[in-house]
């Protein structure tokens, strides 16, 4: 899987712990690092043959920035799943599973948790909406 920072957001202290929960869980990871843009990610989920995208997020620009990498990973013929993670208010959720993300997990969710999204992404197929909570799900602490 790959994970990325997609736009201005400075802050990756987050996303590197779960890049290391996902490695102790037996997950190759790809981590690009800060300040990607859509299309950079969707180039690298392409060279790199991922099965899931994993955005962090911070700074506020999750209904654009998600969006815009769904998008570009079709652009690009990948059906990849995203998963999101970070600060994302509730009433944001539904337009983020709209616009093709897979999952949504909030700051504190639980390895445990962060496993199960990614796992639950992959094993339901390219385009298929995640089977919890219907188009997808949130995960909270």
């Amino acid at each position: 899987m790959l994970v990325a920072k997609v736009g201005l957001d400075g802050h990756d202290r987050g996303v590197k712990v779960v890049a290391r929960m996902l490695r102790d869980a037996g997950f190759e990871v790809v981590y690009l690092g800060l300040r990607q843009t859509p299309d950079t990610v969707a180039d690298a989920a392409a060279h790199e043959d991922v099965d899931v995208v994993g955005l962090s997020m911070h700074s506020g620009g999750h209904l654009t920035l998600a969006p815009a990498v769904v998008e570009a990973l079709r652009r690009r013929g990948l059906q990849v799943p995203v998963v999101l993670g970070g600060i994302v208010p509730a009433r944001d959720v539904p337009a983020l599973l709209q616009a093709g993300v897979r999952e949504v997990l909030n700051p504190g969710a639980s390895e445990q948790a962060v496993v199960e999204a990614v796992r639950s992404a992959m094993s339901d197929g390219p385009g298929r909406p995640q089977a919890l909570g219907g188009a997808g799900a949130v995960h909270e602490p």
